[in-house]
């Protein structure tokens, strides 16, 4: 018993430590929650985009061109994501 008392004695973590535990935890779970809303973006973009050009191949070059702009907006989203969590990590 006197042995678990000295271990947790010497685990115990300040505040500080438990803040700065929480905000990483947080920020963490903060970016994988950014993270998935472009993920599905991305995926039914792309989608649409080989179905459309499976229907009208004629006009694959113009789809996939719009299917690269809307890849691009949505990726944004999770760079902004990104950004919120080094912020929260600091």
């Amino acid at each position: 018993m006197d042995a678990l008392v000295g271990m947790l004695a010497q685990t115990a973590t300040s505040a500080a430590d438990l803040k700065a535990a929480n905000a990483a935890i947080g920020a963490g779970f903060a970016y994988g929650l950014a993270a998935i809303g472009p993920g599905i973006g991305i995926g039914y973009v792309a989608g649409k985009a080989i179905e459309a050009m499976a229907r009208q191949p004629e006009a694959a070059g113009m789809v996939r061109t719009t299917m690269f702009l809307g890849i691009a907006f949505t990726e944004a989203l999770a760079l902004i994501g990104f950004v919120v969590f080094i912020l929260l990590g600091l």
